[in-house]
């Protein structure tokens, strides 16, 4: 598996992978799917956008990074991570984490955090931690699932 930075020819396959997630309802925030137009800009928007591929140059994922805020607190990242559903399980996430959090010192920050992990995506949470991302706690009913259930949140944070 290759983690390299994405190309415009690669938006189509990042807009698949991107959409998955966001339309499965329990991992991302967004409830908007991107389409070309809006996928271009927020892509080229982050400071690091970059994909996981394999041998074939089969996208199998990817993640975005950027300031989790502005100014005194623009030294704190956030990322985000998508893998597609055929290639979870194949340590593509975990790949992709552990890129990001190389890339993250190399562009100044000094934090990596994670705003809304949902509490039951153990698969998620069992690598951060086990990477050495630390949980800052709990946000009760701090995301809402696709089928409009509410369900805890937990923030946690990586010292780069």
């Amino acid at each position: 598996m290759k983690i390299r930075s994405y190309t415009a020819n690669d938006l189509p396959a990042m807009l698949a992978i991107w959409n998955e997630v966001v339309e499965e309802g329990n991992a991302f925030p967004q409830e908007e799917l991107l389409d070309e137009e809006t996928g271009a800009a927020f892509f080229a928007a982050q400071s690091r956008t970059a994909l996981a591929e394999d041998d074939a140059k089969t996208l199998l994922g990817l993640y975005i990074m950027h300031p989790n805020n502005v100014g005194r607190c623009s030294h704190i990242a956030n990322a985000s991570y998508a893998v597609t559903a055929s290639a979870r399980g194949q340590h593509v996430g975990e790949a992709l984490v552990f890129d990001s959090l190389r890339r993250a010192r190399t562009l100044g920050f000094h934090i990596l955090q994670f705003n809304a992990v949902v509490e039951s995506n153990l698969r998620a949470r069992r690598l951060y931690e086990r990477i050495g991302f630390r949980q800052l706690g709990t946000i009760p009913r701090g995301f809402r699932l696709k089928s409009g259930q509410y369900v805890n949140i937990c923030p946690y944070i990586y010292e780069l």
